[in-house]
């Protein structure tokens, strides 16, 4: 299934309790928006998770259900509470208990993509950030829970495995010396359990496998993940060195052969979760 908010595309017969998500790669750049923005389309891309819904895209043919963004990163940020709304960029606000992420410029609505570039000048009205809201942003989470509930419901746990990348450059930590990185948030959203077999995939296929360090997980783990419940949240980090040209935000060579290796981690993750059927259904 398809929509212009977000698209989700489902198993013919469901075989485990896996949900793979992607919210930061939505490439529909409306031209109201492109032509409001000071920046190019390549900079306005910049902070997109470019392709990421492609290299894990082959989840659906595996067995389980795929939720991805179509809007981007830059025009609304599905990874940040609803709450999270920037007086630098919003009419109205006031400066008060602002989070690390809105002082950086990163809240629910952008007001930088990479490397710190503003991208509009002005504000927008409290109106229009909060029609923004309710088009792209609540529909989006409201699937979400849905597929985590349905999901549970079914298998007796919900694993959702929320896929980014990030830059093979990282700000103050340099080159980023992990081709994966997995956060769980030091524990808190996730089964210890579901993080060794997941991070032991990963090494095995030959990538470089780091945990909650740069990237701990951000709002969807944190929103989401209650394993005492039975939701479980891994996000999932790529390194965009590996399979994307970070400057013409261009599929490299190494694409497809880094897709392969993704989707064999996928496969074998699902099939160690697939003999929980049985003790779910008891």
């Amino acid at each position: 299934m398809s929509r212009d908010v977000f698209t989700l595309v489902e198993p013919d017969v469901p075989k485990a309790g896996l949900i793979v998500n992607s919210a930061h790669s939505g490439r529909l750049y409306l031209g109201s928006f492109v032509q409001s923005s000071q920046l190019s389309l390549t900079s306005l891309r910049s902070s997109e998770d470019a392709y990421v819904d492609q290299l894990f895209d082959a989840a659906p043919a595996l067995g389980v259900p795929m939720l991805s963004a179509v809007m981007p990163r830059a025009y609304v940020d599905l990874n940040r509470a609803s709450d999270e709304l920037d007086p630098a960029v919003i009419e109205g606000l006031r400066r008060s208990n602002v989070s690390p992420r809105i002082a950086s410029g990163l809240g629910v609505i952008p007001l930088v993509v990479a490397e710190g570039r503003e991208i509009r000048r002005g504000k927008m009205s409290l109106m229009n950030a909060k029609t923004r809201l309710a088009r792209y942003y609540w529909p989006y989470h409201q699937e979400l829970v849905h597929l985590m509930d349905v999901t549970r419901n079914s298998f007796g746990s919900a694993l959702l495995l929320d896929c980014h990348s990030m830059p093979s450059q990282s700000g103050d930590v340099g080159a980023i010396g992990y081709d994966i990185i997995l956060g769980d948030r030091f524990g808190a959203s996730c089964s210890g359990e579901y993080v060794d077999v997941l991070e032991s995939l990963f090494a095995d296929v030959g990538f470089r496998v780091g945990r909650n360090a740069p990237f701990a997980g951000a709002f969807i783990a944190q929103r989401y993940g209650a394993p005492s419940s039975g939701h479980h949240v891994i996000q999932i980090e790529v390194n965009r060195g590996l399979y994307l040209d970070e400057r013409e935000i261009k599929p490299k060579a190494e694409f497809a052969s880094v897709k392969r290796k993704l989707t064999s981690v996928l496969e074998q993750m699902i099939a160690f979760m697939r003999p929980q059927i049985g003790l779910a259904a008891e």
